[in-house]
């Protein structure tokens, strides 16, 4: 555990919830490995697999499903009936990055490099000049699928030397096509090369793959930064840190025969670029799930309908913090802190799901777990930016709010946060799935 108090709370999580947050943003270099880290989390706090194609049964207890990038989880008490309501905790596991394309071998001038598209809206300049790694999965001939994480310095993105752009640091411009595609090495380009490395890697017959999805990952380690090691930065903390209090505080409810509602995990993939995806937030899977649940423990249409009306869902993603050299593009009134505990996301267009009735709801789990909350809404002249929390009201009509915690480099290669607030998060988020 790190040396830096941990700020009391009236939850079960402390500074040792940060320090594993830290185990997990390292194991999780892609949407693939945080859903397998999540599951294996969850099985050891007793919850079993399901799948999608199999018949559900209404037997109480722990379960979850994995889809690709997505995972879903709920945990069903001794009392629960059909129609008892879900209290959902909404989050994603996808973070922008420069992913591989389906042709990866290029170079010129005796350079080998990678072919990526952009995904998602990345600070772009975060990725230059830092050694990168290679991580996803590889599909087989087969069907089966395979996660291969090559976390050592094997990629770069090289900036060109001040000597040849002047004017570089009058302002940069970054062309995605002709600027962001990394090196790996130096020689001539061979069609199958990328591809066959990475099989090698991950312990299977390159002439099997027929199928990847790759993508590059920061690999520096997460660390605490500042003279009280008060801060944290790290990778993908957009919106892993979600993912990892979600998880941590479902397995910290699961058991409890004495809930009111059916506690429940929902980590999307593809949120960064709209969500539209079968494991997207706009897509069926939580519906489905929900609905399933209904009906395997002998409940109807009707009931279905109850316990959607009666559900609350909570929106779990990373927010804005006051940044003190650009002061002046937040809201004056509005200056969430690291460690001042989550933030409350307010947005009166519906960027943001929260209303009053959220408020309220939140408010109540925070004083409930003994944890400070803030309130965030964006300066007027600058466009804000969304969740998975008005998708999710609107496409299953349950009452919905955003909340997250306030950070700095917000979709930067490597972020920056309180080191308290991921386990005040947590704590928060027990307090709600209790009731």
């Amino acid at each position: 555990m790190s040396s830096a108090a941990s700020r009391p709370t009236a939850g079960p999580f402390d500074r040792g919830h940060t320090d594993d947050l830290m185990s997990f943003l390292t194991a999780s270099p892609t949407p693939y490995h945080a859903v397998a880290t999540a599951a294996e989390r969850l099985e050891k706090a007793g919850f079993r697999r399901v799948e999608e194609t199999a018949a559900w049964d209404g037997t109480k207890g722990g379960k979850y499903l994995v889809r690709g990038g997505a995972i879903i989880a709920w945990y069903v008490p001794e009392g629960a009936t059909p129609h008892t309501p879900y209290r959902i905790v909404g989050a994603h596991t996808d973070s922008p990055n420069l992913r591989v394309k389906p042709q990866p071998d290029m170079g010129a001038r005796g350079w080998r490099q990678v072919a990526v598209e952009i995904y998602g809206g990345p600070l772009l300049n975060s990725w230059l000049d830092r050694d990168l790694g290679l991580a996803g999965r590889l599909t087989l001939r087969d069907g089966s699928q395979h996660l291969v994480n090559i976390d050592r310095p094997l990629l770069r993105v090289p900036q060109l030397a001040v000597h040849l752009d002047r004017g570089v640091n009058d302002g940069m411009k970054l062309e995605r096509q002709r600027h962001m595609q990394p090196i790996w090495g130096l020689g001539d380009v061979h069609e199958g090369d990328l591809i066959a490395f990475v099989a090698e890697e991950a312990g299977v017959d390159a002439e099997d793959v027929t199928g990847w999805d790759l993508m590059v990952s920061a690999i520096e380690a997460p660390a605490y930064l500042g003279r009280d090691r008060e801060l944290l930065a790290g990778p993908r903390m957009d919106n892993l840190i979600s993912v990892h209090a979600a998880v941590a505080a479902l397995s910290a409810v699961a058991g409890r025969e004495d809930l009111e509602y059916i506690p429940v995990l929902a980590a999307f993939d593809h949120e960064e670029n709209g969500s539209e995806a079968d494991t997207g937030a706009q897509g069926p899977l939580l519906g489905n799930v929900l609905e399933r649940s209904v009906y395997a423990r002998g409940g109807s249409y009707e009931d279905r309908a109850r316990a959607l009306a009666a559900s609350i869902c909570l929106s779990s993603d990373v927010g804005h913090a006051v940044h003190p050299n650009y002061a002046e593009r937040h809201d004056p009134t509005h200056h969430p802190r690291p460690n001042g505990g989550p933030i409350l996301k307010v947005n009166v267009n519906q960027r943001y799901a929260t209303d009053g009735v959220g408020r309220a709801v939140f408010a109540a789990a925070c004083e409930k777990a003994g944890v400070p909350w803030q309130s965030f809404v964006s300066n007027n002249d600058m466009p804000c930016g969304t969740t998975i929390g008005p998708i999710t009201a609107a496409r299953h009509g349950i009452t919905t709010f955003d909340i997250g915690i306030a950070c700095l480099s917000m979709h930067s290669a490597r972020e920056l946060c309180g080191a308290d607030d991921p386990y005040l998060l947590a704590n928060a988020l027990v307090a709600f799935l209790e009731g």
